[in-house]
């Protein structure tokens, strides 16, 4: 006989583990801002700078923007693996996978 599956503990489980994963990602990317320096900012410039990004359709200003946040995560690894702090897995530098280069993505998913 078929062990009967208990369907709304899995799907507490799974929404409880979204949950924590959305509150890592966004622990990551307060630690992103302060990392960057940008906490320096107030939080409508800091909002415009981002909203900025998103909305740039500028295809060389994104991929410079790219390169300059994996030059920083490179820099930060070897300075004592404050990229491997931020975004927690120590591979800092993966390409398509940063915050500031406008992509949506960021270096987790």
């Amino acid at each position: 006989m078929r062990k009967v599956r208990d369907y709304d503990a899995e799907l507490k489980a799974l929404n409880n583990k979204a949950r924590a994963l959305k509150a890592k990602r966004i622990e990551q990317l307060g630690q992103l801002v302060a990392a960057t320096g940008a906490d320096a900012l107030d939080a409508e410039t800091l909002a415009g700078v981002l909203l900025d990004a998103i909305g740039s359709k500028d295809a060389d200003a994104k991929e410079a923007w790219r390169a300059k946040g994996a030059a920083f995560f490179q820099r930060r690894g070897r300075k004592g693996g404050g990229a491997a702090a931020i975004d927690g897995s120590g591979a800092a530098a993966q390409s398509g996978g940063d915050a500031a280069g406008g992509s949506g993505g960021t270096t987790n998913g």
